[in-house]
């Protein structure tokens, strides 16, 4: 009580001061109609109301401290802007922590409806762009250092586990547009003038607020994650407690890739539930976090920052892309955090050693295009000077490139000429550059071997067959088999004939029982979706890091999980071949399957030699 009383009087003395307290200033322009303060009163103006309600409802002698600000967050949430709701929580925090102790179920409703509006509001503001993710770290920091400080009473859901579930809603509504960036924005910047400016008034001086502040301020600093594991203490290890596993995804989840992205998530969440409803790792669940890097390697960075330091992760699994890993291996790898089961077969996750904390399931690109170089050459009577790439403008392009020039200047007849290429540029299907340089020329070109994502690979063939209803078009894996042939049919193309992807997963049209256990636990726990390679190949990528993680025993660390790993032999998972790791060798799998595009939309195994 005390203290809410020196915070308010602090504030009408101007030493908080967040705005002008002059009388008829008008709102911020875009203030929602709902926002607008009434009766000419400014921002701060409702702020001390809101306090001073607080206050006054902590002073009814019949009701305990923690159940009267229940009851005002109640009957007077609707009377006041949100700004001045969340300053009347700050207030709150600095009389829970100061008050004498209340019956743990009165606290217990308290720090419920702390997580439960604040996590809204940091949710929010995660999902808008335009606010910078490290401010959003430092406000989930700051309530979940304390939430945590503060145990919770009773039954129900621990506050911080209800503040995370409210900071995915939050999330959830920004992106269904249910709340505004601006609005969003100035809620944001209403609690971060809060707690900096009043760390900044209590920095000096012993007295209970001053205390709590600095209190605060320390629990504040202990919580931040950082890249040194020592600052952990010796028990603590990164994205590890009692109760779960914590891994993350960079991925496109949003732009022209996203479908590849979404399905490399859902494969390996389905293993996941699956593990995790057999017991868990020791007990321990599986928890998948994902952000957003748009397939843009300017993006991955902060998506890497985020898995770290906004949810804690042990280690990557499953991330996409060639271009966004050259971003992504270097932030992993300074960390020494495990890289795990990358969808992407370029050599820049490959190198000779093999990095320590860099492990791949699938074959290389190098392998892919050299296996269908020589299934054109042997099986379809192409000549090598009749191949040509049509490939992403970047690394994931090159990579590709250099597989096909690499396996066409080994053949014995070959004339070691340069070999084709047409690029297009990522995340676009921008193709008319590739078309004019193909039309124009002076070699007939009769197979395509194509190094891209799928929207762009569709329209390429859409308009190439149009001029060469004949021609031979091969795809790698990453082009996303079902993606592909869903575009195609987008954009009605008919003749569908010799239109080839290779695989690095066995097909999912087969009956294997490898193949069959994916189909049954995708339905248990995503029914909505289709049997696909790119979650397929996720499904295997999760499989094999549960054998690690349930090989490497119950004392987990990174350290423990790469020597388990390296002494991996032949792993049978239900492949038709045991999957290998050691010290000199950090990819499972050489093997490379073949399937064809037919006229019912489905894809058929074809023979490579």
């Amino acid at each position: 009580m005390r203290v809410l009383n020196a915070s308010c009087h602090r504030l009408r003395g101007g030493h908080l001061d967040l705005g002008s307290s002059a009388k008829g200033v008008a709102p911020p322009r875009g203030w929602p109609e709902s926002e607008r303060l009434d009766g000419g009163h400014t921002l701060l103006d409702q702020m001390l109301a809101a306090a001073l309600k607080v206050s006054a409802a902590i002073a009814v002698p019949s009701l305990s401290h923690e159940s009267a600000l229940v009851r005002f967050l109640v009957v007077e949430i609707k009377m006041v802007s949100k700004a001045a709701v969340i300053f009347a929580l700050t207030i709150a925090w600095a009389a829970l922590a100061n008050a004498q102790p209340e019956p743990r179920e009165d606290k217990a409703k308290l720090l419920r409806d702390l997580a439960t509006r604040l996590g809204q509001v940091v949710g929010a503001a995660y999902a808008c762009p335009e606010i910078a993710k490290s401010r959003v770290v430092e406000a989930k920091d700051r309530v979940t250092a304390i939430l945590k400080a503060e145990p919770a009473g009773g039954a129900d859901a621990s506050p911080v586990a209800l503040f995370e579930a409210n900071f995915a809603a939050g999330i959830k509504a920004t992106v269904e547009r249910r709340s505004s960036c601006a609005a969003v924005e100035r809620d944001l910047a209403s609690l971060e003038q809060i707690y900096a400016k009043g760390a900044a008034s209590n920095a000096a001086g012993s007295t209970p607020e001053q205390r709590v502040a600095q209190t605060d301020q320390q629990a504040i600093t202990a919580s931040k994650p950082t890249a040194q594991s020592a600052a952990r203490g010796p028990e603590t290890v990164r994205g590890i407690s009692d109760n779960e596993i914590r891994f993350g995804i960079a991925a496109p989840l949003s732009g022209a890739s996203k479908k590849l992205g979404a399905q490399m998530k859902i494969g390996i969440e389905t293993a996941f539930h699956s593990a995790n409803d057999a017991g868990g790792i020791y007990g321990r669940r599986l928890r998948l976090f994902a952000a957003d890097d748009q397939y843009e390697p300017a993006r991955t960075v902060d998506a890497m920052k985020e898995l770290c330091d906004l949810y804690d992760v042990f280690a990557f699994v499953g991330n996409v892309g060639t271009p966004t890993a050259v971003v992504a291996l270097p932030y992993a790898l300074d960390r020494r955090m495990l890289f795990f089961g990358a969808f992407t077969g370029a050599n820049v996750l490959r190198s000779e050693p093999p990095d320590r904390y860099v492990f791949n399931y699938r074959a290389s690109y190098s392998e892919e295009t050299s296996a269908v170089v020589e299934y054109l050459v042997t099986a379809r009577g192409i000549k090598p000077e009749e191949i040509a790439v049509f490939s992403q403008d970047d690394s994931f392009g090159d990579a590709g490139y250099a597989g096909v020039t690499t396996a066409v200047q080994r053949l014995k007849d070959s004339k070691r000429g340069t070999v084709l290429r047409l690029n297009y540029k990522r995340n676009t299907d921008d193709i008319e550059k590739a078309l004019t340089e193909l039309r124009s020329h002076r070699k007939p070109i009769k197979a395509i071997i194509t190094v891209a994502t799928y929207r762009p690979a569709a329209k390429f063939i859409q308009k190439a067959r149009e001029l060469f209803p004949n021609m031979i078009f091969t795809n790698v894996s990453f082009v996303g088999s079902s993606a592909l042939r869903d575009e195609l049919k987008q954009l009605n193309v008919k003749n569908i004939k010799d239109i080839i992807v290779t695989q690095v997963v066995p097909p999912v049209e087969g009956y294997s029982s490898l193949v069959l256990k994916y189909k049954s636990e995708l339905h248990t726990y995503f029914p909505a979706e289709t049997p696909d390679y790119v979650s397929f190949e996720g499904y295997i990528t999760a499989r094999l890091m549960i054998e690690a993680l349930n090989r490497a025993g119950q004392q987990l660390d990174t350290e423990k999980l790469v020597e388990t790993l390296e002494t991996m032999r032949d792993v049978d998972i239900g492949l038709g071949f045991g999957v290998n790791f050691s010290k000199e060798e950090h990819q499972g799998s050489h093997k490379i399957w073949a399937t064809q595009l037919t006229e019912a939309g489905t894809y058929e195994r074809i023979k490579l030699q």
